[in-house]
């Protein structure tokens, strides 16, 4: 019995929604991002982007367990000498809410083109409002 390689062509993509909403970060970030690689289907193939796309809504009102509310921080390079600045998460999360699921998902991909082709295959959003609502997104439980 061969084994099957999938083409670029056999792709059927789907798309899922996913409510953030009292959730744990680091778990629902995994989640998302097998999906988004597409490791959730029988037909995965490591070196296509053979993944679903995913939407996630309520970003604002994520959870993180511990003190990490108050810990965590986020660092970021100028490319300046001593340009490194810090953002502490409980900051960032009242500015840009996306920003912090889409790094942590980012941060579980691959680091190439495929890793950001299947990045922009994301879409996060702060509140409940989602534009995708044509396509039909199927729930998602994380």
């Amino acid at each position: 019995m061969l084994t099957y390689n999938l083409k670029g062509k056999d792709i059927k993509k789907k798309w899922y929604l996913v409510n953030a909403e009292d959730k744990t970060l680091g778990r629902v970030a995994s989640k998302i991002a097998a999906v988004l690689r597409g490791k959730n289907k029988a037909t995965y193939t490591p070196n296509l982007d053979c993944g679903d796309y995913v939407i996630v809504i309520n970003a604002e009102k994520i959870k993180l367990t511990g003190k990490k509310l108050e810990d965590k921080i986020y660092y970021k390079h100028t490319g300046y000498i001593g340009g490194i600045k810090e953002t502490k998460y409980k900051d960032l999360i009242a500015k840009k809410p996306e920003f912090v699921i889409q790094k942590a998902i980012k941060g579980m991909l691959g680091k190439g083109p495929l890793g950001y082709k299947q990045l922009s295959n994301l879409k996060v959003y702060a509140g409940n409002e989602y534009p995708h609502s044509a396509q039909k997104p199927e729930e998602l439980n994380i």
